[in-house]
C-alpha cells in the first residue's frame, strides 16, 4: 500500500501503522490471513505479505483511498454550503463544541487583540 511498516515488532502492532487499520481491523487481517498475530512482522513471507495486501484491497479501505474519500466528502460539505462545511472552512470545531474557551487545536494560537487602557471611573 506504499507504506513501511516496522519490522521489529508484532505483525497485528505494524498493520496498524496504515491509515484506516486499528486493533480490531489489524487482528482481524491477521486472523483472516491465517497469521499468528504476535509474530514479528519481520519474520512475515511475501506470500504472506501478498495475502494481508490482497485482503486489504478487497475488504477495506484504508490509506490513500480512505484520505482521499475523506477529503471528497469534505469538500462536498463545504461546496453546498452546510452549517459543517462553513464550519470546516472557517477552521472552527464542527461537532458543536464550546469555542469561548478551548478549541485551540482547530483555531491554532491565541490571537491577542488589544483591549481598553484602564479607563478610570470618574464618580
Amino acid at each position: 500500500m506504499g507504506v513501511d511498516i516496522p519490522a521489529n515488532r508484532p505483525t497485528a502492532i505494524s498493520l496498524t501503522y496504515l491509515y484506516g487499520v486499528g486493533n480490531h481491523t489489524a487482528r482481524e487481517l491477521c486472523h483472516k490471513a491465517g497469521l499468528d498475530p504476535h509474530q514479528r512482522a519481520s519474520e512475515l513471507t511475501e506470500d504472506e505479505v501478498a495475502r494481508i495486501a490482497a485482503l486489504l484491497d478487497k475488504d477495506y479501505v484504508a490509506e490513500g483511498q480512505l484520505r482521499r474519500q475523506t477529503s471528497q466528502n469534505i469538500s462536498r460539505l463545504r461546496d453546498i454550503g452546510c452549517y459543517r462545511g462553513i464550519r470546516h472552512r472557517r477552521g472552527l470545531p464542527v461537532r458543536g463544541q464550546r469555542t469561548k474557551t478551548n478549541a485551540r487545536t482547530r483555531k491554532g494560537p491565541k490571537k491577542t487583540v488589544a483591549g481598553k487602557k484602564g479607563v478610570k471611573d470618574l464618580r
